[in-house]
């Protein structure tokens, strides 16, 4: 651990009361939910702090409470490639904390961050007697897991361009698809180590995007008109030609005849409210 790290005792935030609204712990008995809170420890960390290095020993799992973690690897030329962004409410550490090892990544706050350490002893007891506990657990893991796959796939088979609409899109839905908006949690620079891009072609092609009239962007906001068009546009071949929209809010042409016809309806409304 960094030594800035600042171990926190704060009477007036009830670890218990936290725990219980996150899926992992939120069906768990209240006993043994406060076994696990007694185990548990917060930890305050400045913007820049690293919570753990490479071969650190690892022996809980972490969840970040406010603020946002990033999850990296180094080369040995020293290339930074970013495997993960750990918000609010997001998990991490569990898979060395099971196997009894160290750190295979490194932790780092982008922000000013307020983590809590839950021990390992109290989780691998609640797993021994609490069956809906271990399903939970096993699927966090999982997810995590069809995550990694789908990273895998991402940069191996699909553009630039789809990545980053990719991301918007999940993003959108993992927030409010109704907003049509989504708020980028950390710098457009971490994100595009986050794809697998380098930060200058990221921010080329939000421009181009937003150049298509698909998006709107204000500073770290990302305003997006039409998902469905957002989505086909990034899947057209690299030489297509864009096919225009009059409106300049979503697109026509093979973007249109790919959507489905409820996406196509949605998308002529929107045409003729800004026609």
């Amino acid at each position: 651990m960094d030594t800035r790290t600042s171990l926190v005792q704060d009477s007036a935030f009830d670890v218990p009361r936290y725990l219980a609204v996150l899926p992992l712990f939120k069906d768990m008995a209240p006993e043994a939910l406060r076994r696990v809170a007694a185990g548990s420890q917060l930890r305050r960390f400045a913007r820049g702090d690293m919570l753990f290095r490479v071969g650190d020993r690892c022996a809980e799992l972490n969840v970040t409470v406010f603020g946002q973690i990033k999850l990296f690897a180094l080369s040995a030329a020293g290339q930074e490639k970013v495997l993960e962004l750990a918000g609010p409410g997001m998990s991490f550490g569990e898979a060395p904390m099971f196997v009894g090892g160290t750190h295979r990544v490194n932790a780092q706050a982008l922000a000013d961050t307020l983590m809590l350490s839950v021990n390992k002893q109290p989780v691998m007891d609640a797993i021994a007697h609490d069956s809906g506990f271990a399903m939970r657990m096993l699927a966090g893991l999982s997810r995590r897991l069809h995550r990694l796959t789908d990273d895998v796939e991402a940069y191996s088979l699909h553009s630039g361009m789809r990545r980053v609409a990719d991301y918007l899109l999940r993003e959108l839905e993992a927030n409010d698809p109704a907003a049509k908006a989504v708020s980028l949690p950390v710098s457009k620079a971490t994100i595009a180590l986050r794809l697998s891009l380098t930060p200058e072609y990221f921010s080329r092609v939000l421009h181009q995007l937003e150049a298509e009239g698909l998006i709107g962007i204000d500073k770290r906001a990302i305003r997006i008109y039409s998902p469905g068009c957002l989505r086909v546009y990034a899947q057209l071949e690299p030489d297509a030609p864009p096919p225009p929209c009059p409106c300049k809010v979503c697109l026509r042409g093979p973007v249109s005849a790919a959507l489905r016809p409820t996406e196509r309806s949605s998308l002529s409304a929107t045409c003729l409210r800004n026609g």
